[in-house]
């Protein structure tokens, strides 16, 4: 009984983990889109099932003990072996150009092992006598511990600790430990727990450039290595030589504020100054690269600025990037780790000139989250009278149309939308004296006395102008038909709109 209690929370401990790791190297390879989620946790069901309902002929036809013991331990070891092995079959794929779909068959596989050993450990440890009730429910709670367990120690607490690969190595170590709990300590089953820990001790190389091959996929090639890579609870961030920085799998801006080589169209940022000359106090939604928030920090006029980040492993990458380091030193910059809806609610005595997020693209998953008109009437009621509201559309004209459904002006820059109860105008004359002026480095971000940086702004201002659409040119563009966003209805996130 002993025997079957440890297997039982075991195998509740390493399942539910392992679902979580698969999710995270799943979502990352898919760049965090909607369905990833329910299409994986749909495999892993079907898996435990399959597994459960196969286990019953071997738990009917009669063998002997020592033959179901025998299967358990080579499903036990079986089960963990390929559990171990689903990320690093998925990121093989990725990097030969097939889509991260087909690895789902490995996720119902692995589950279906680990399906397994549940129902075969309570045929074998339980006896069948008056109190097999009572002890089915003991497997049972066993089994539900071991689950929640894991759930709270990988998703909570090892993950802000160790990367991918590490935790895997944990699990596997935990799955060997498995199979000493059937073998009873018989030779010839610490054998095969042995030849177990070499088969995955040999397969740890396979994690190698593991996050390279999701994210590149057919554009990999050996050797390659990202810059930096973190890994938090709340999510992989990379960073390419290049400087350029991805968030779950996706490009999210790179470390740059200069507009005399704008490789992250930084201008947009600069022209939140053209739209509200003073905005004493600024919030962000997001922190990213910490581009975007360096350039509002450097704004003269900017007294106070929150800035709201999920997702501490940002706060590791800027300070070895000189265009953003001084953003966590500058007095009048305040960071808060949280959802940015989820603070606005709890700070609802707040209230700011102007509230920025540079926001994902529209198709991801929890994009509805920062989209839809529940939230930004939760902005509304978060701006000062003549505040304003700019964010990424990522070229949605959902997005788009339902920011103009809720306030009675916008006016877009690029992909960029500015919203607000008061009318807005783009004063680019009054940019190009501030820009003269605007601190950055140390230094401006041009200088009025060289020839170069006048017309290298003449042409910023230019491009600017010819980005910049009327909230009516907006609305033109919306598809006929297309209704705005709202939690209800999740967006474009699900392929409702463009």
């Amino acid at each position: 009984m002993r025997a079957g209690l440890a297997l039982a929370f075991l195998s509740g401990l390493i399942a539910l983990s392992y679902e979580i790791l698969w999710y995270r190297a799943f979502s990352f390879a898919s760049a965090g889109a909607a369905d990833t989620f329910g299409l994986m946790l749909g495999a892993y069901l079907l898996g435990l099932a399959l597994g459960s309902l196969a286990v019953r002929r071997l738990c009917r036809d009669g063998a002997p003990p020592a033959g179901q013991q025998r299967a358990l331990l080579l499903l036990t070891l079986g089960s963990n072996l390929a559990g171990y092995l689903v990320v690093p079959l998925l990121a093989a794929l990725a990097a030969r150009g097939i889509p991260w779909k087909a690895a789902l068959a490995p996720v119902g596989i692995a589950a279906a092992g680990l399906g397994t050993v549940f129902p075969l450990a309570a045929h074998l440890y339980i006896a069948a006598d008056p109190l097999v009730g009572r002890r089915v429910s003991y497997l049972y709670l066993a089994n539900i511990l071991g689950s929640t367990l894991g759930s709270l120690l990988t998703g909570f607490v090892l993950m802000d600790h160790l990367g991918l690969a590490a935790i895997h190595g944990v699990l596997a170590a935990l799955g060997l430990g498995m199979a000493l709990f059937v073998v009873a300590l018989r030779r010839s089953g610490l054998l095969l727990v042995a030849a177990g820990a070499v088969a995955t001790a040999a397969a740890f190389p396979l994690f190698s450039d593991l996050y390279e091959r999701l994210q590149l996929k057919t554009e990999y090639r050996p050797g390659t290595r990202f810059a930096h890579v973190v890994e938090t609870r709340s999510g992989v961030i990379t960073v390419n030589a290049q400087g350029q920085i991805f968030g779950g799998g996706i490009y999210d801006g790179a470390f740059n504020t200069d507009l005399h080589e704008d490789r992250n169209a930084i201008i947009r940022c600069y022209a939140l100054a053209a739209l509200r000359p003073a905005p004493r106090e600024v919030l962000m939604i997001g922190l990213s690269s910490g581009s975007w928030a360096t350039v509002i920090a450097n704004n003269p006029a900017v007294e106070r600025f929150t800035i709201v980040e999920i997702n501490p492993g940002y706060l590791q990458l800027i300070p070895q990037y000189p265009a953003v380091a001084g953003l966590l030193k500058n007095p009048k910059v305040r960071i808060e780790i949280d959802d940015g809806r989820r603070w606005m609610v709890r700070n609802a005595d707040r209230r700011f000139d102007a509230i920025v997020a540079n926001a994902t693209f529209h198709w991801r998953s929890n994009a509805t989250n920062l989209l839809s008109e529940e939230y930004l009437r939760l902005i509304r009621s978060r701006l000062k009278e003549g505040g304003l509201y700019f964010y990424n559309t990522t070229e949605s004209a959902r997005v788009a149309q339902t920011g103009c459904a809720v306030f009675p002006h916008a006016l877009k820059i690029g992909s960029f939308l500015a919203v607000s109860d008061a009318p807005l105008d783009l004063d680019l004359a009054r940019l190009r004296e501030l820009l003269f002026s605007y601190p950055r480095e140390g230094k401006t971000v041009f200088d009025r006395t060289l020839p170069a940086d006048a017309a290298r702004l003449d042409e910023v201002l230019d491009g600017l102008r010819k980005m910049t659409k009327t909230r009516e040119q907006v609305l033109a563009g919306v598809p006929p038909g297309s209704r705005p966003i709202t939690d209800d209805n999740m967006g474009t996130e699900w392929g409702e709109g463009p």
